[in-house]
């Protein structure tokens, strides 16, 4: 955005004079430009850290993600200089008459010393879901692809004393030429195999405004680029754990570690770190020295996260008792078709083995996530390999979905519309996996980190907007039932002693890709042999992939693993676990 003064735009009078009591505009110049234009209404928007009044839209500190919480509600930050309040206010979507692939945002904003004010934009894609939201560069957002349909979400930051407001946006949408009529082809989601570490924080709020509950059910991600509005399910992931179990949750977080590293786009669509290759996180990197061993906010990394769970994925479905690697898919990045979960009342249903009623439950589908659909099998829809849905938990189904056991016709585009998921290449100064494949060393633990030291205990994890308000480690897995029980019928319990770390043996190699893609090397998980708690996580061995029948990937050799203590997360007393969020 382009910022004039209010003084300067009297002195060529093109403002009343009553903007003499604004502290700065911004307004970029109008352009004879063909195109739509609309100014979607600030008062049917939604969102955190933004109050709309017929002033206009305001930023609010007691609401903004990354501020610091109110005391007694969570321990304050330990780094509140890094943290950057900002607040989210989505706006109402707009249909287009043609396709456009380039939108240009205009506000009039009230931006003291110390605040911003920008516009992130996202369009529909032709199956139905959303493109990231993309962040303008000056006021022009170019989308990946061309839509009939755009949407526009103003972000807020304020790090002085005054607050920015927003008394108006225009958004014009460029026609694109030559975009109809372009064949939509299946292709499977990204999906890489990346270290985790758990969320906790329950009671704080998350980046899009979220409550955290006991056992919560959600994942939060390095970039608001996949951020979810708060209740809503427009970017999910599904994440599966050395057992096989799965998950399927929405993203409601921004973190750990990092809040621009959108890691699952290629290397030059990335909002920070173009330099690593597509589907390494910078955390990861960082272990072996990448920027000096830090994040953006200049901090030592001490492990390689790149999701955290909330404590019901982390513990109840998948089974996990100390930070892992697993394998995720990012459901967004494909064009399968998806199709919404309805449950009913029901938190989530279970994603059954095979297609009968009775068989065991390996995994879940939070409520109004969008999964994959496949086939069907009788009354059960696949959703991956040895992974099914009843009928009934579906919203409604498109109409050409075909059955299981009718091969459809191969296709010239087949091959490289479905080829194998790419495995998450190597971080700078790792080596790759036997076989050809490289594993993600980084992320993944294939070889011990230069940065490191290769000894030293790291510190707490990175973590995510929510910790950035909270600050202190998360909280130990408190007592109670396990609301998923693990295969072979045991229930994972939570770490005893207030840890939830895990000692002994290395833990299981991370899970192959997901179905219809050639598996890729798996890479070992630290060991965590210095770290207080029970043992690997419960259930399933020490097996790799997604919960389908078939061999057990060769996990790459052990003389590659770390020792745990120079990859594996664990908390200290006084640090903050959650990195600074809500920068811009």
């Amino acid at each position: 955005m382009r910022s004039i003064t209010r003084a300067g735009l009297r002195a060529i009078g093109l403002l009343a004079a009553t903007g003499a009591l604004c502290a700065a505009a911004t307004v970029p110049a109008m352009a004879d430009e063909p195109g739509t234009t609309w100014q979607p209404e600030l008062s049917e928007g939604t969102g955190n850290g933004v109050v709309v009044s017929p002033d206009g839209a305001r930023f609010d500190r007691s609401t903004a993600f990354g501020a610091p919480a109110d005391e007694g509600d969570t321990e304050s930050s330990a780094d509140p200089a890094e943290v950057v309040p900002t607040g989210l206010l989505t706006l109402a979507p707009h249909t287009l008459d043609t396709p456009t692939r380039e939108v240009d945002s205009r506000l009039v904003a009230d931006t003291p010393h110390g605040s911003t004010a920008s516009v992130d934009v996202r369009g529909k894609r032709a199956g139905g879901g959303w493109t990231e939201w993309i962040p303008a560069e000056g006021s022009r957002t170019e989308l990946p692809e061309a839509v009939t349909e755009v949407q526009g979400r103003l972000v807020l930051t304020a790090t002085g004393a005054a607050d920015p407001t927003v008394r108006e946006v225009t958004l014009t949408a460029t026609p694109s030429a030559g975009a109809e009529g372009e064949p939509l082809t299946e292709a499977a989601p990204r999906s890489y195999s990346v270290f985790v570490t758990r969320e906790g924080l329950v009671g704080g709020t998350t980046a899009n405004g979220h409550k955290i509950v006991n056992r919560d059910r959600f994942v939060a991600l390095p970039s608001r680029r996949a951020l979810s509005a708060n209740g809503k399910t427009d970017y999910s992931v599904k994440v599966c754990a050395p057992n096989g179990r799965c998950a399927i949750a929405p993203v409601w977080d921004i973190g750990p570690w990092n809040t621009k590293d959108d890691y699952w786009n290629p290397s030059n669509e990335r909002q920070m770190w173009k330099d690593l290759p597509q589907g390494v996180p910078q955390a990861a990197a960082a272990r072996n020295g990448h920027n000096g061993g830090k994040d953006q906010f200049g901090r030592k990394v001490a492990n390689p996260a790149g999701i955290d769970l909330g404590d019901g994925i982390f513990w109840d479905v998948l089974g996990l008792k100390d930070n892992s690697q697993v394998q995720v898919d990012y459901l967004w990045t494909g064009s399968q078709r998806l199709s919404a979960i309805r449950t009913e009342g029901a938190p989530d249903v279970q994603i059954l083995a095979r297609p009968e009623t009775g068989a065991e439950s390996v995994g879940i589908a939070v409520d109004a996530t969008e999964v994959p659909v496949q086939c069907t099998s009788g009354a059960f829809v696949r959703i991956g390999d040895g992974q099914y849905l009843p009928t009934t938990a579906f919203a409604g189904l498109p109409g050409d979905v075909p059955a299981c056991d009718a091969p459809a016709a191969p296709t010239p585009s087949d091959a490289s519309a479905a080829g194998p998921t790419p495995a998450a290449p190597s971080a700078p100064g790792a080596s790759a996996a036997p076989g050809g494949s490289a594993a993600p060393a980084a992320s993944g633990g294939s070889t011990s980190p230069a940065a490191s030291g290769g000894t030293a205990a790291p510190a707490a994890s990175g973590g995510t907007a929510a910790q950035a308000a909270a600050g202190s480690a998360a909280p130990a897995a408190p007592a109670g039932p396990a609301a998923s029980p693990a295969p072979g019928g045991s229930a994972t319990s939570p770490a005893p002693g207030g840890s939830a770390g895990a000692a002994g043996s290395p833990a299981p190699a991370a899970p192959s890709a997901p179905a219809g893609a050639a598996p890729a090397s798996p890479a070992p998980s630290p060991s965590g042999a210095d770290r207080p708690g029970t043992g690997a996580p419960a259930a399933g061995g020490s097996t790799a992939g997604t919960p389908s029948p078939g061999p057990t990937p060769t996990p790459a050799p052990t003389s590659d693993v770390p020792d745990g203590a120079s990859q594996a997360a664990r908390v200290m007393p006084g640090s903050a676990q959650r990195a600074p969020s809500g920068t811009p």
